[in-house]
């Protein structure tokens, strides 16, 4: 009967710790994405580096703090100017949980430096003080990089 009743123990436990490890890609993607929204959110940011097709055009943010709020506003004020936008971060490919598959959208309107910056980034890394993203243009093939870091 003891014997029984062990078997049946072992069984269960097997059968629970079994059933914990499987989780959904959705949900890690979701925490991947959960976690770049806090952070973006999480302060002030400024753009450090910022470089067009082989262009650096850094200097043309300088001066300006970025607020990333949590109903998709992006909000750039610096050097007398305040200027809106928006911004997401969407998952390209649900079957993907990893970091570079989730796009980091800026979207502006005006001034037309700041037009520069809207695109759908990929995420090369983000750091609780950094976001770092990269686009390939569709268009001319050059590549684009961004860097935010919080202020």
């Amino acid at each position: 009967m003891k014997r029984i009743t062990i078997y049946a123990v072992l069984s269960v436990l097997f059968f629970v710790n079994t059933a914990s490890m499987c989780s959904s890609d959705d949900s890690s993607s979701d925490t991947n994405q959960t976690i770049v929204i806090n952070t973006a959110i999480s302060g002030t940011w400024r753009i450090t580096n910022y470089v067009d097709s082989g262009v650096v055009k850094t200097n043309n943010f300088s001066g300006f703090n970025f607020t990333f709020s949590q109903n998709g506003t992006l909000t750039a004020v610096g050097n007398g100017l305040t200027t809106s936008g928006t911004w997401s971060v969407t998952d390209r490919n649900s079957n993907d949980d990893s970091l570079s598959d989730l796009d980091f959208n800026i979207a502006f309107t005006s001034p037309a430096n700041f037009f520069d910056l809207t695109d759908d980034w990929d995420i090369i890394s983000r750091t609780d003080t950094r976001i770092q993203l990269i686009d390939v243009s569709g268009g001319n093939g050059g590549t684009d990089y961004l860097t935010f870091e919080k202020n």
